[in-house]
């Protein structure tokens, strides 16, 4: 299944999003250029399979299979330490945008695993854990809302500039809908 879905990425690839994407800085050494859309509509062709799905997330160099791989996960069988582990290899924000949109935003104990990843040293699981935060939001599986402004705003105390709009839009979401 793993060659098949590579050649099915193949098939779409994009050369000049490729180059665009390898032009602005993408860490993969392999990039087809593949759309979101164009990916989800390949991913969708296939059961969820979570032996594939590890194999794919394995593939670390190659930009298609990592934003596959969240998509053929079957959530009832992945754990929170794999959760974890995944969120701790994520290599760029594309990849955990698509994590976490694509997969984490619908796990039973995805804010137990915002509360972990939201302390991690490292930058990309931290955007994760926030960027996971504002889909949990949006979807409405968050109560008490207004709780979280505090923890926002000490996080845009300490935080990168560049997860500062991120940030912001989670508080926005926090006093909006409280």
């Amino acid at each position: 299944m793993l060659q098949k879905l590579k050649k099915d990425f193949f098939a779409h690839r994009n050369g000049m999003l490729a180059q665009q994407l390898k032009n602005d800085g993408d860490p993969h050494t392999i990039v087809m250029g593949c759309q979101l859309v164009d990916i989800v509509a390949i991913t969708s062709q296939y059961d969820k399979d979570s032996f594939t799905a590890q194999a794919l997330w394995d593939e670390r160099q190659h930009r298609e299979c990592r934003m596959a791989a969240p998509m053929l996960v079957r959530i009832e069988e992945f754990t929170m330490s794999q959760a974890l582990a995944w969120c701790e290899s994520i290599e760029s924000i594309e990849i955990a945008d698509v994590l976490c949109h694509r997969l984490l935003r619908h796990l039973d104990y995805a804010q137990q695993l915002w509360e972990q990843l939201r302390v991690s040293s490292n930058l990309l699981p931290r955007y994760a854990a926030w960027r996971l935060l504002l889909n949990l939001l949006l979807m409405n599986k968050i109560e008490n809302r207004e709780n979280l402004v505090p923890i926002v705003e000490q996080e845009l105390q300490i935080a990168p500039t560049h997860l500062h709009p991120l940030l912001h839009s989670i508080k926005d979401e926090c006093l909006i809908n409280a």
